[in-house]
């Protein structure tokens, strides 16, 4: 009889650990991300709520804080075989990774979903994605490039908030009208705008202008025989137009910090604590603006100039095409693109959804929370355009900040920099297709 009791309490105690898993998922996805404390928090709450959906699932979550030690880090991973299952990758820098083989496609497994389909995105979103016709990674957001301004800054100074259709010259008068000298030292305290002076930024103003960035067919991402991008356009009159505009900003009319200036504070940190008025970024600050408290803030669109643009800042989850465990990893990166998946990230500011029903939803648009003109980033999708997508546009990215830098900082003149920029990145393109 007690050998019959144990052996049942055994067989009752194997099912109950079998159901439970013995305590301890048997899958295992290591999902790798940067960003600062704010950022990462978004995507532990996106684990955790996997886990409750998948508990069969372990996620384990990797952070790498620094955006440029992500980025070694990811290159370095993947050449040696040793990637995480997922990784978040810009559409600025996956295509070097396509092109050498080291990302398993997506499509097919897009396509065999029963959770989300390519039509749930928006296009925007999808097409930097696409590599000799294949989509490689999932976005997960398609953030245009706003200007954040302090509103009680505007306030004080009795400068109307910028408004829709605001023009360049606009643009120029309101930044001069917040650049001040408040305790009449003869030093500027408080500056009307800070800006990064890198080809990012200058983009979306070139293309204002009726200028190009590069030649070719840049919508076809450098992938269509005959079409690629040969070089960069950056002294066509019109491009050279547009960076003495550009440039002038700091040169001319001293409404940004100086170079020794931004290296002491850079302007993200002057915005924060309430010294500059406006800052151009993408929506992946808002979680951290979303912590100050000591003024009152929102959003706007970009100035135009003969027209309206801005430009895509996109990331999406791919998978190393080492994974050993594709489908179970492919569980997660379709559960964080799912409606439930993006409504949470959504809702800590992060992103600005790639799905159309989550953007469109109050998790992106809620009013009761900052920025109260999200609006605005939607509004911007028709104007929106993608940097082109080369094996070595990092590279290229890379020489032509530094020369924009050296313009911007008055080392050198616009024309010397542009064709300085246009020399030394020559070797790069059509270089490793």
């Amino acid at each position: 009889m007690r050998r019959f009791t144990f052996l049942f309490l055994a067989v009752i105690c194997s099912l109950l650990l079998s159901a439970c898993g013995a305590g301890k998922p048997h899958k295992l996805v290591t999902f790798m991300v940067f960003g600062d404390p704010a950022e990462y928090d978004a995507y532990r709450q996106l684990v955790e709520a996997f886990s409750l959906e998948h508990p069969s699932i372990k996620v384990e979550l990797i952070h790498v804080p620094s955006q440029s030690d992500y980025r070694a880090r990811l290159g370095a991973d993947l050449a040696a075989g040793s990637a995480a299952d997922v990784v978040l990758i810009n559409y600025r820098r996956y295509a070097q990774f396509a092109a050498a083989g080291a990302l398993e496609p997506l499509g097919p497994y897009l396509a065999q979903s029963h959770v989300i389909a390519e039509h749930d995105f928006y296009p925007q979103a999808i097409e930097p994605f696409m590599w000799n016709g294949q989509l490689m990674c999932i976005p997960q957001n398609l953030s245009s490039l706003v200007i954040y301004y302090n509103k009680d800054l505007f306030t004080q100074a009795g400068v109307d908030f910028p408004q829709p259709g605001w023009t360049w010259d606009d643009f120029v008068q309101t930044a001069i009208s917040l650049t001040k000298d408040t305790d009449g030292d003869g030093r500027t305290d408080q500056y009307g705008l800070g800006m990064e002076p890198s080809l990012i930024r200058l983009a979306p103003f070139l293309w204002q202008g009726g200028a190009e960035l590069v030649d070719g067919d840049s919508s076809a991402m450098g992938q269509a025989e005959g079409s690629a991008p040969t070089r960069l356009m950056l002294d066509t009159p019109e491009a050279l137009r547009v960076a003495e505009f550009f440039v002038s900003l700091s040169q001319k009319y001293h409404v940004v910090p100086t170079a020794e200036e931004e290296a002491a504070e850079d302007s993200e940190s002057r915005f924060m604590n309430g010294r500059t008025a406006m800052y151009f970024n993408s929506r992946r600050g808002v979680p951290t603006y979303r912590e100050i408290t000591a003024f009152d803030w929102d959003v706007a669109g970009l100035p135009r100039d003969l027209q309206a643009a801005s430009v895509l800042h996109s990331d999406a989850y791919c998978m190393p095409v080492t994974t050993d465990n594709k489908g179970t990893t492919w569980t997660f990166i379709e559960y964080a693109n799912s409606i439930e998946g993006q409504t949470i990230i959504a809702g800590t500011g992060r992103t600005v959804p790639s799905l159309v029903a989550v953007a469109q939803s109050e998790a992106f648009l809620d009013p009761t929370v900052k920025p109260v003109s999200s609006q605005v980033f939607l509004d911007a999708l028709p104007d929106i355009r993608a940097l082109p997508v080369l094996p070595n546009w990092v590279d290229i990215e890379e020489i032509a900040d530094e020369e924009i830098q050296r313009a911007f900082y008055g080392q050198t003149t616009v024309y010397e920099a542009m064709l300085s920029a246009i020399r030394r990145t020559s070797i790069y393109f059509g270089a490793g297709e």
